[in-house]
């Protein structure tokens, strides 16, 4: 790769950083993304939810995804990671694991988020398969199964209350003391939820497909399916670097055109969503990279000396 200077560099080459990278390359603008091919999804087997793609692999998904976007002539991607960036009086310089550097006008912050796993033995094995966030992506097909919800407090009825959508046998479990008020206890006891304390111990799992819940007690009950929403971080590589703002819980803030708090970053995906799925992966990255685009186009068209 000969150009260290592009127009745009997405950081973060999955769904997002991909539909932002098809917008840009059909502008013509010279895009570099920069991708190491760890997206937070890698786990699951099966995307649902996502229209003409349901019951696909994410993996597949994305692969159709690149090979068409590698079509548009100013689309690069560069597998590497980005680990420090500066600013420029205007721009930006992003460096990558690989001792490269590159600078842009516009940066896309595509990266995605890092899941926090509670160290359960065999939760992460089954993180993706059986052990799952979104009702939404994954709970059609757990329809009618034996279901456990890791919560407490309000999350755990709001979950609880979805998922009654889809199934009648739904299990809080609290993973030690519960903390739930007298209004939440006869919510559960009037929709014949039952709620255990014990701290768990293990997902017992075949390849990930959970079979059974053991606690520390020695007991165990038996569990098709466990939704748990985990804490979540950014990735520590170039959150830092241009002092984007965070929200309360701990995403990149960004308004509704996907600008971050820092002029000329845009921010698209789950890193800056509590709706993690794939259509809104693809439709934030789309604003974000339209949304730099403009200002590119209005710096170029109303401002230029050339």
């Amino acid at each position: 790769m000969k150009n260290t200077y592009f127009e745009v560099i997405i950081i973060g080459g999955s769904f997002s950083g991909l539909s932002a990278a098809l917008t840009l390359g059909r502008m013509l603008k010279k895009v570099l993304i920069i991708d190491y091919a760890q997206p937070c999804n890698q786990n699951a087997r099966i995307s649902q939810n996502f229209l003409t793609h349901d019951g696909e692999s994410p993996a597949a998904i994305a692969d159709i995804a690149r090979t068409k976007l590698l079509h548009y002539s100013t689309v690069t991607l560069l597998y590497d990671l980005a680990v420090y960036g500066g600013k420029l009086k205007d721009g930006f310089t992003v460096n990558t694991l690989s001792g490269r550097t590159f600078t842009a006008n516009k940066l896309i912050y595509a990266t995605g988020i890092k899941d926090q796993l509670p160290p359960i033995d065999g939760f992460s094995s089954c993180w993706g398969i059986s052990v799952i966030h979104c009702p939404y992506c994954h709970g059609y097909e757990y329809r009618d199964k034996q279901t456990a919800i890791m919560a407490k407090g309000e999350p755990a009825i709001n979950m609880t209350a979805i998922i009654k959508n889809l199934t009648e046998h739904i299990i809080i479990l609290t993973n030690g003391q519960a903390d739930f008020d007298e209004k939440q206890l006869n919510i559960f006891k009037k929709n014949n939820v039952r709620i255990i304390e014990t701290t768990v111990e293990q997902m017992i799992h075949k390849d990930g497909q959970l079979q059974a819940v053991r606690f520390t007690d020695d007991t165990q009950i038996k569990v098709d399916v466990l939704y748990h929403s985990p804490t979540c971080v950014q990735h520590p590589e170039m959150v830092g670097c241009f002092g984007l703002e965070l929200t309360d819980n701990g995403l990149i803030k960004v308004d509704h055109s996907q600008q971050t708090t820092v002029p000329g970053i845009y921010a698209c995906g789950d890193s800056c969503t509590a709706m993690r799925t794939i259509s809104q992966a693809v439709f934030t990255g789309n604003m974000a990279a339209a949304m730099a685009n403009k200002e590119l186009t209005d710096e170029y068209f109303f401002t230029s000396n050339k």
